[in-house]
């Protein structure tokens, strides 16, 4: 199965390692460090409008972080909908 996060991207469910509020945890500076870290080395897959979320996911080795215009409560709703 596969989680709409919008911007027409999907993300298999299976490979979601977590979803955070982007308010909430770009507030450690340790967070912050991993964030940036991640855009310098490419993971980073942005989003078209004013980012609240991401979405952190891992496939076949790969690490992605999914920038998304939908909160963390309305992703976490529409996953355990699934369910």
């Amino acid at each position: 199965m596969y989680l709409d996060i919008g911007g027409s991207l999907s993300v298999r469910e299976s490979a979601i390692v977590g979803i955070f509020d982007l308010d909430n945890t770009s507030v450690s500076a340790r967070s912050r460090e991993t964030l940036a870290l991640a855009e310098r080395n490419g993971w980073v897959v942005p989003c078209d409008g004013l980012p609240k979320a991401f979405v952190l996911t891992a496939e076949y080795g790969l690490i992605r972080i999914y920038l998304t215009e939908y909160s963390s409560i309305t992703l976490e709703k529409r996953l355990k909908n699934k369910l």
